[in-house]
C-alpha cells in the first residue's frame, strides 16, 4: 500500500501556517504519511498571482475581520494552541528566514530550524526581518545564526527559493498555508479536515 505524496507549502510570516505546523504531527500520526515541508516566499506568491494579504484585501469590510478573529480563537481552543502570541511587528519581511529554511534543508537541520523560527515568530514574537534579531534568535536556539545568515546570500539558495515559489504558483498556489495531496490542492488551515480525508481516500485507492 502506497501513501500519497503530501506537501505543505508555507511561509513563516503566516500565522495560519504556524497553526498548521502545530497540528500536522497529529494528522501525520493518524494517517501514517510523511508531510514534506516546502518553503515558499509569500510575497513572491502574492506578486505572481496579483493576490493581497487579508489585512489589505478585506480592509474596511464590516464584520469580516471580527469573524476571522473569532474563527482563529476557535481553532486555538480546539487544538490547545495556548502558546500563540500575535507578533507586534507583523507583517514581517520573511525573505531571510525563508532562505534560512533552505540552508537548513541543505545542511540537515531543517526540522529543528522550522520549529524554532515558528516559535520566534508566533510564540516569543520577534522582529524576524532584522538580521541582528534573527542571528540572536537562532543562536539562542542552539543554531549558528551568523553562518546561516551568511549562507542565505549564496545565489544557489536565493535561486532555490525563487524556484520553489514559482513552481508552487504554477501548481495553483496563491497563498500560505497551502497543501498538495498528490495533485489535489487545499488552501488554509480550515481545509485540514479535507486534507486528511483526501489522504485516507488516496491511500485506499492505492491498495
Amino acid at each position: 500500500m502506497m501513501s500519497p505524496k503530501v506537501e505543505f507549502h508555507f511561509d513563516f510570516g503566516s500565522p495560519n501556517a504556524y497553526f498548521c505546523h502545530k497540528v500536522l504531527p497529529a494528522l501525520a500520526a493518524r494517517t501514517g504519511v510523511q508531510i514534506a515541508y516546502v518553503p515558499v516566499l509569500l510575497g513572491g506568491v502574492f506578486k505572481l498571482t496579483n493576490n493581497q494579504p487579508p489585512m489589505v484585501q478585506f480592509k474596511g469590510i464590516r464584520n469580516k475581520g471580527e469573524y476571522a478573529q473569532r474563527e482563529t480563537e476557535r481553532f486555538i481552543r480546539k487544538h490547545g494552541l495556548t502558546g500563540f502570541r500575535r507578533n507586534p511587528h507583523f507583517p514581517v519581511n520573511t525573505v531571510q528566514i525563508m532562505r534560512g529554511a533552505l540552508v537548513a534543508e541543505c545542511d540537515g537541520f531543517f526540522d529543528r530550524y522550522v520549529d524554532q523560527v515558528f516559535r520566534h515568530m508566533w510564540e516569543e514574537p520577534k522582529k524576524m526581518d532584522d538580521a541582528a534579531v534573527i542571528q540572536d534568535a537562532l543562536d539562542a536556539s542552539g543554531l549558528d545564526g551568523r553562518a546561516i545568515l551568511d549562507r542565505t546570500q549564496e545565489q544557489s539558495i536565493k535561486d532555490k527559493l525563487i524556484a520553489n515559489t514559482e513552481a508552487s504558483v504554477a501548481r495553483g498556489n496563491f497563498g500560505s498555508p497551502t497543501f498538495f495531496v498528490g495533485d489535489e490542492m487545499y488552501f488554509g488551515k480550515d481545509r485540514l479536515r479535507e486534507v486528511e480525508e483526501e489522504i485516507v481516500s488516496a491511500t485506499q485507492r492505492a491498495r
